[in-house]
């Protein structure tokens, strides 16, 4: 059986357009996402690298090509059907942890098997099992306001992961974190790609940090180059 990408971009551009002026930042993108494959994309502020992110994950549109997950082209779908791939097959982990403060940790990170249609009690049980396995066993309880930086990472890295997604997008997952804190991080992203064999693509400015995954890309000109 043949190893059929989780994610795959194509001739992918983006250029926005204001008055007569247009702006090229994505210029005939091709990458190809296996699963457990563990790819960083590094790049300059303001080189796209989150609207490339964006058009993968299907919540941004290109101006041309395309974006298949697991063999579905989202931009092709209707809203819905591409909303239900997105929480089937997608993980998002954005710098800002976006949890919503007035749910408690186990909640927010249930939250997307329950969109999903699973009954409160049983994506709260997984819930639980999930924030035990990233170390916040003592925090089920507690809403974000009551939780540091890293625990609410944490929570949102768990919340990303809980439908056992094909492939996670990371949007610079440790910015907002100190040097220690991002390590902690970044080591338990990396081990629970080994766990679920959840495909990792991560956009960083720590070239650090990037050295560790298995392929590291740079976003330059709106073009995709190996190497960081």
């Amino acid at each position: 059986m043949t190893n059929q990408a989780v994610l795959s971009a194509s001739q992918l551009s983006k250029s926005f357009t204001d008055g007569q002026l247009k702006t090229d930042v994505l210029n005939n993108i091709n990458l190809t996402v296996n699963r457990s494959d563990r790819i960083a994309i590094v790049g300059s502020s303001g080189s796209g690298k989150s609207t490339l992110l964006h058009i993968l994950g299907g919540l941004d549109s290109p101006t041309e090509g395309q974006v298949l997950v697991q063999g579905k082209d989202i931009h092709a779908m209707k809203n819905k059907a591409a909303s239900r791939l997105r929480n089937q097959q997608l993980g998002f982990v954005y710098q800002f942890h976006h949890l919503l403060p007035e749910f408690t940790a186990v909640e927010n990170v249930a939250m997307p098997l329950v969109i999903g249609g699973m009954s409160p009690t049983s994506a709260q049980e997984r819930a639980t099992e999930l924030l035990d396995k990233v170390g916040l066993a003592h925090r089920f309880q507690h809403k974000p306001s009551e939780l540091s930086g890293g625990e609410r990472q944490r929570a949102a890295l768990a919340r990303a992961l809980i439908t056992e997604p094909a492939c996670l997008l990371a949007d610079e997952p440790t910015g907002n974190l100190d040097h220690r804190t991002a390590q902690g991080i970044f080591d338990l992203i990396l081990k629970l790609n080994e766990d679920f064999g959840t495909a990792l693509v991560i956009v960083t400015h720590d070239t650090g940090l990037a050295a560790k995954m298995d392929q590291q890309l740079t976003l330059i000109d709106g073009c995709l180059a190996a190497g960081a």
